[in-house]
């Protein structure tokens, strides 16, 4: 089996990938953009911010560039946990092959393309980042003219092209997934009350492709102003017919807009009529600030290995990180295990796109040569203000 366990338990020292042993140590592996699951986006910098910009990580002779918005407003937070993440995995990888050169693309597609020049300039093999959806493209104009490939942290499966792998939280990946879950528990008429937002735009199109077939079928689909209860009973109101002919309720609303969205609908008379489910937008904050949701199911990554380098990560940064700290922890460390394993094809679209993929602090993931991922995700059933897997992620693909 030809797949890079990139976790586990701190006291082992064996990887395997390509059913080669190697050493390392393993540890517990605004627009769309702006809908990555939560947890402290929008925390003060964090300490290793500013001292991360232009700074390099390691000091191996294989280069690669890590781009991100350190200095933006609107993703500090969200950088620094990527940077500081990936500083943790090469500590934890131990005899790193890399020197890693972190540059501040600003966020802005100008500051990515120019942030891209230069770790080329300096010998880069790889790039990886950045965040945001507009930076990524210009970046991957540059790094595609170079022959290099990218691994990126956009949440916009737009972005991704052959040779721009995608490694963060897709929506698409949670729809299909929870709408299978549904079905295999029976459910077979979905309604869909989603809030205008950039999210909903593609978890709807998704919703369409994944609920009609399979004896499925998507009964409505009403929008709303997110925020606004009007707009909620409105909608509810220009739904009540389907709904009642549904099974299932699918929504798309985040930790902010749901406790209003519970109320509304227990005002209609919907909570404990259909089956409640949802994606990845919701998190353990949704959950646990949220009375009322007991009994739905959403689809996400598995989070125990997330727990523990969180936990890992606030005491020695003195801050938690934000939710998508584990994808600078994983593609750091996938570029190290494919270093020390693969020689000059370590980065190659063959090696990044072994269909056996790998296993990293959220479960397994492996990359389309479309350049988005497929990864393995949980199912959880809210109970008393809790989550729970009811369908655990598979372990491999």
């Amino acid at each position: 089996m030809t797949r890079a366990i990139l976790t586990g338990g701190v006291s082992r020292r064996t990887m395997l990938l390509g059913g080669i042993a190697s050493p390392v140590l393993l540890s517990a592996c605004a627009g769309l953009d702006g809908m990555l699951p939560s947890s402290g986006e929008n925390a003060p910098a964090q300490p290793g911010a500013q001292s991360a910009v232009g700074d390099v990580i390691g000091s191996g002779p294989v280069k690669v560039g890590l781009i991100l918005p350190l200095s933006s407003s609107n993703g500090q937070a969200a950088a620094a946990s990527l940077r500081n993440a990936a500083a943790m995995a090469m500590a934890d990888f131990g005899r790193s092959n890399l020197t890693i050169f972190v540059k501040d693309d600003k966020g802005t597609p100008d500051g990515a393309r120019a942030a891209a020049q230069e770790a080329l300039g300096q010998g880069a093999e790889l790039i990886i980042g950045p965040l945001f959806a507009a930076s990524v493209s210009a970046a991957a104009q540059v790094a595609r003219g170079a022959g290099k490939s990218m691994i990126a942290f956009s949440s916009d499966a737009g972005v991704a092209q052959r040779g721009v792998y995608l490694l963060s939280f897709l929506p698409q990946a949670d729809v299909q997934r929870i709408v299978s879950f549904a079905g295999s528990r029976g459910k077979k008429s979905i309604a869909a009350l989603l809030p205008q937002t950039a999210y909903s735009n593609v978890a709807e199109a998704e919703l369409m492709q994944a609920g009609n077939g399979g004896g499925r079928r998507i009964t409505a689909v009403q929008r709303y102003q997110s925020g606004n209860k009007a707009s909620i009973d409105a909608a509810l109101q220009q739904m009540a017919g389907a709904l009642a002919q549904s099974d299932t309720l699918f929504l798309a609303e985040s930790a902010e807009g749901l406790p209003m969205l519970i109320q509304s609908l227990s005002g209609a008379g919907i909570m404990g009529k259909v089956q409640i489910i949802s994606t990845g937008v919701w998190d353990q904050r949704a959950v646990h600030a949220t009375p009322g949701l007991d009994g739905a199911w959403f689809a996400a990554p598995d989070s125990s290995r997330y727990n523990a380098l969180s936990q890992r990560y606030q005491s020695q940064f003195g801050a938690a990180p934000t939710r998508i700290a584990t994808l600078g922890y994983d593609a750091v460390t996938l570029a190290n295990a494919l270093t020390q394993n693969f020689g000059t094809q370590r980065f190659s679209e063959a090696t990044l796109t072994n269909p056996s993929g790998f296993s990293g602090q959220d479960g397994v993931f492996r990359f389309r040569t479309d350049g988005r991922n497929e990864r393995g995700l949980a199912v959880y059933e809210i109970r008393g203000g809790g989550a729970q897997v009811i369908s655990p992620a598979p372990s491999s693909f």
